[in-house]
């Protein structure tokens, strides 16, 4: 849940670090990756990109397709410095790692695009595609060089259509005194109403009045649960207009949102919202 908790705290997180934080838990260690020979610098033959990406082929793929930015990838990798030093190895862990290709360094969100799944390519990322000369907290500074196998894609959704009344609402719009506005997409099942109290399980999609899409637990494939008295006004007095397996459509003001000049990081003016009430759990 990204926008809509009143704290605006990402829940969903993203690689700030190494890609050792991107790993799942640890495994006893199996392999100790050996030390490229080219290590220090790529060779002439490796492939170049305008960005200053070099790479190199080690083992043809079986796929056909490549991963695009928006897609979750599995992958084995290790990590070195160009004096030589493993910084950072899931073959040494002895477990593959999972992870959204638009959430790590730009040289990987960039390299893996190349890629096919079953390949195995070597890389080597300058600084300025990686942490910087001199990142400091742990993290390895210039040159970096990644031996990767791309083991799996995972594709993104496909974004959901921006509603074609996203600018205001239609006359036709429900209004409450508040001044939120909405309109049934798909009928519910259900009966009851939930409470502000209670807990919902939802899916849902967000856009700012010029079409914008600034959230969607549907692009990232996971519904949500949360109180609906612990997220925006808005939402907790728009779903609790729902029943089960509705989906509806709200145009949620400023003032019932994060204002008409919100924080940093954060939407402002009216909001449309369209979700999905997948259930009530109390």
């Amino acid at each position: 849940m990204k926008f809509i908790s009143k704290s605006l705290r990402n829940l969903i997180p993203t690689a700030a670090g190494l890609a050792l934080a991107l790993s799942t838990p640890a495994r006893a260690e199996t392999v100790m990756p050996e030390t490229p020979s080219d290590v220090q610098a790529p060779p002439a033959d490796a492939a170049k990109t305008a960005s200053g990406l070099a790479s190199k082929v080690l083992q043809a793929g079986k796929g056909e397709h490549k991963p695009a930015a928006a897609d979750t990838v599995t992958v084995h990798y290790s990590g070195w410095t160009t004096d030589g030093k493993l910084f950072d190895s899931s073959v040494k862990r002895g477990q593959p790692t999972s992870f959204p290709l638009n959430g790590v360094i730009k040289g990987w969100t960039e390299g893996l695009q190349l890629m096919v799944e079953g390949e195995k390519r070597r890389f080597w990322i300058p600084a300025n595609l990686a942490y910087g000369e001199n990142p400091g907290g742990g993290r390895p500074g210039g040159l970096l060089v990644f031996d990767v196998e791309l083991i799996s894609i995972k594709q993104a959704p496909k974004p959901p259509a921006t509603p074609e009344d996203v600018a205001a609402a239609p006359a036709s719009a429900e209004k409450t005194a508040s001044g939120i506005a909405s309109r049934v997409l798909t009928k519910g099942s259900g009966t009851a109403h939930p409470k502000a109290s209670d807990q919902v399980k939802v899916h849902y999609s967000g856009w700012t009045t010029d079409g914008k899409m600034f959230d969607s637990s549907v692009m990232r494939g996971e519904s949500i649960v949360f109180p609906l008295n612990q997220v925006i006004p808005g939402w907790t007095e728009g779903v609790q207009l729902m029943v089960e397996g509705e989906k509806r459509r709200l145009w949620i003001p400023g003032k019932l949102a994060y204002g008409d000049t919100a924080p940093p990081g954060a939407p402002s003016g009216t909001l449309v919202f369209d979700v999905e009430l997948l259930e009530i759990v109390k």
